[in-house]
């Protein structure tokens, strides 16, 4: 095997290895579309979790979400605690973030 194949083959395993974990760990998270978003804020008892900016969320959000940035998320999540039976619906400026931090509330 020449060198240029092992790099190949290297490179290939580490995008498979990319792409399962993030399957594996956002498996199981459900994902709304903005219309079921609107049904299931219409049934209530869920809590809109904002996890852009600061700078993002002064530009605009969604009305009575909680902002708490996918950085500081692993440091505040204890201030979800007051949700406790309430489904938390993340969300950002693309889905990247939101999933992210899904992913790191289901852990705990």
């Amino acid at each position: 095997m020449t060198t240029s194949q092992i790099i190949l083959y290297s490179l290939l395993a580490l995008v498979i290895l990319v792409y399962l974990r993030r399957f594996l760990l956002t498996r199981g998270i459900t994902r709304y579309s903005p219309s079921q978003l609107a049904d299931r804020l219409k049934q209530g008892n869920v809590v809109l979790l904002d996890v852009r900016t600061p700078a993002e969320f002064r530009s605009g959000s969604i009305r009575g979400a909680v902002l708490i940035p996918l950085q500081e998320l692993h440091r505040r999540v204890e201030d979800l605690q007051k949700y406790n039976g309430k489904e938390l619906i993340c969300y950002c400026q693309n889905g990247s973030r939101s999933l992210m931090a899904a992913a790191q509330l289901r852990k705990k």
